[in-house]
């Protein structure tokens, strides 16, 4: 599948390719409205990732170009702005959903996979590490085939965890991919929830298998 990225700010285009390119998606970019929408009518696109406010052209006139030549091609708007006028207005344009930042890169995926359409699939639906497994459509997780029941946040923190088995993920990297880019980097928010997500995952002699690795973050030990 192939996601055509439309953001002017650098660091969060970048955030974007690499956490999309690591689901198995071919990206593109573009850091203007006008290359954006170039793009996205010239190109073989599966979806568009389309910030609100860009350089050159509006984000809602770049939609309205790519509406009057593929009304069908799924467009997700991205924007920071929050009023609700600003998301009807996204909307009555033809945008396909409307994301506001900060956003958890977890909850961005599953509408993607939710407006990609055809025989090619949109991405993995199962995930597993070890004697746990999760499915992002039915969202259940089990371990060694006993249910777990995890809140929404949980749920994605351990589904971000199992896509990098036995790499050490840094608290700044957990926190954008399951609260949002823009989260508050001052709070522990991470080391919360992992001491939550533990503490669901333990069975009798057997702890959950995500290593601390100080002074940077944490790991998921699919082998133990």
């Amino acid at each position: 599948m192939r996601i055509l990225v439309v953001e002017d700010e650098p660091a969060i285009a970048d955030f974007l390719e690499r956490g999309l390119i690591a689901e198995g998606y071919e990206v593109r970019r573009a850091a203007d409205g006008p290359d954006g929408e170039r793009q996205a009518l010239s190109g073989d696109v599966d979806l568009v990732l389309l910030d609100a406010m860009l350089p050159g052209r509006d984000g809602l006139e770049v939609l309205a170009g790519i509406r009057a030549t593929k009304p069908v091609l799924p467009v997700i708007m991205l924007t920071a702005r929050r009023a609700v006028s600003d998301r009807v207005a996204g909307l009555d344009e033809g945008a396909t959903d409307y994301v506001t930042k900060p956003f958890a890169f977890e909850e961005l995926l599953a509408r993607m996979r939710a407006h990609l359409r055809g025989p090619e699939p949109a991405g993995k639906t199962t995930l597993s590490g070890g004697d746990i497994s999760l499915d992002l459509v039915s969202r259940e997780v089990r371990r060694d085939g006993n249910q777990i029941r995890l809140t929404g946040r949980e749920f994605e923190l351990l589904a971000h965890l199992l896509r990098y088995p036995g790499q050490v993920l840094s608290r700044e990297d957990i926190r954008a991919a399951v609260w949002g880019f823009d989260f508050d980097p001052g709070t522990n928010v991470v080391d919360v929830y992992i001491r939550y997500l533990r503490r669901k995952l333990a069975l009798p002699g057997r702890p959950a298998p995500i290593e601390t690795v100080r002074s940077v973050g944490y790991r998921f030990r699919a082998g133990r």
